[in-house]
């Protein structure tokens, strides 16, 4: 095959999703609702699509119906291709038998034609259920400079919690040594995350071998995980220090969208260079931060208040910084308010810049004029744009 792809996501969505009770009596796991906008199947998503993975299987199952009308072809993460792309992977009947998938590796094993298709070095094999950002090209890297067979990525857990997890202990260089799942006694608190790299050839090797295993129950951590290191296959850990949540169970699910709330730095679905992509608009949510003022007002997806709106219309994606005011104005898309600046009775355009403390336009009631601020325009700290002035080009000091 002339055309191939370096590396080919397969991701884990079959799963019924028990102990969320009633929110999955209907839909599978990864189609639960988060974050007031998302799905939790957009995390993985956008991981893709944001580390340059562009082909991706999504394994499912279990009421599969909204999750696949949600994927639909892929388009609002990009991955819409001629080759590659996102494709749904339902169990299927094949010229002997059909089978459901009957563990994580069985899944993946039954879905070997697929991965042959595209003729990858490298696949990842990834959860639909966690709430996370992550650069997998960073992880391939790492895979690849430690000439690694199979690399699992890992996060650190306080030791209380290590027994709820797979834990893997390591030497110094992070080749895994020992593999134990939920251990009374952990030896280590570096805890799976569920996300493995393998060498296309060394994952087929294995999969053939578990599937012609009578006694196996197909599954990685059970069994695919335990025979590499049994085998003393070249097998390293890959440390991630950021958020990450598996949201399997309803305390879990509510706490990873509390979080949303917080200012943990690890975890800003604002971040503009790392979009959290959905089949909504690409921008999050609007957050009113604790604060905060509004009266009288249409906010628009993606913008970010940490001020005082009255009697206006903010367009997608505008922030507000605190102690700013805006008042009887129009803001389009992607405006930034810094803190303490005030903008009364104005039109302001696209991608314009109001830094601390500036003062555009005056009150209406005075009988003032519009203010207008063209787009792309900065105002610089402190400065005034009087009422009625046509702004189209930056006001320095």
């Amino acid at each position: 095959m002339l055309n191939k792809k370096e590396c080919v996501a397969m991701l884990l969505a079959g799963g019924q999703g028990s102990r969320l009770y009633a929110l999955t009596n209907k839909i599978a796991k990864p189609a639960v609702s988060y974050g007031a906008k998302y799905r939790i199947i957009d995390f993985p998503l956008s991981n893709c699509i944001n580390s340059n993975i562009d082909t991706v299987g999504v394994l499912t199952q279990y009421q599969p119906l909204v999750l696949n009308e949600y994927i639909g072809n892929g388009q609002p993460w990009d991955l819409d291709r001629t080759f590659g792309g996102v494709h749904i992977l339902p169990p299927y009947q094949g010229k002997n038998k059909t089978d459901w998938y009957r563990g994580t590796a069985n899944a993946i094993f039954q879905n070997i034609n697929f991965l042959k298709r595209y003729n990858p070095e490298y696949i990842i094999i990834l959860s639909g259920d966690h709430i996370y950002k992550m650069d997998y090209s960073k992880m391939l890297d790492f895979h690849k400079e430690k000439n690694s067979e199979a690399t699992i990525a890992v996060i650190e857990v306080p030791f209380k919690e290590a027994s709820r997890f797979g834990i893997m202990n390591t030497g110094d260089d992070m080749r895994i040594k020992e593999f134990q799942e939920k251990p009374a006694n952990p030896k280590s608190n570096k805890a799976s995350m569920g996300i493995y790299i393998f060498n296309a050839e060394v994952l087929y090797k294995y999969l053939e071998e578990d599937d012609n295993d009578s006694t196996s129950q197909n599954d990685f951590g059970k069994n695919i995980i335990p025979k590499m290191l049994n085998d003393d296959i070249a097998m390293y850990a890959y440390p991630f220090s950021g958020y990450w949540k598996d949201v399997g169970t309803i305390d879990s699910l509510w706490e990873a969208n509390m979080d949303l709330l917080g200012e943990d730095p690890n975890f800003n679905i604002f971040d503009k260079s790392w979009k959290i992509y959905s089949r909504n608009e690409a921008y999050p949510p609007q957050f009113l931060c604790e604060g905060s003022h509004i009266e009288n007002s249409l906010i628009t997806v993606g913008c970010y208040i940490e001020g005082e709106v009255i009697n206006s219309l903010l367009s997608e994606n505008v922030k507000i910084g605190k102690n700013a005011k805006i008042i009887d104005s129009i803001l389009f898309d992607n405006v930034i308010v810094e803190e303490g600046a005030v903008i009364e009775y104005s039109i302001i355009a696209d991608g314009v810049f109001i830094r601390k403390n500036a003062r555009i336009g005056a009150s209406k009631e005075s009988g003032n004029k519009i203010t207008v601020v063209g787009s792309s325009v900065t105002v610089d700290e402190s400065c005034q744009v009087k009422s009625g002035e046509m702004i189209e080009k930056d006001v320095r000091k």
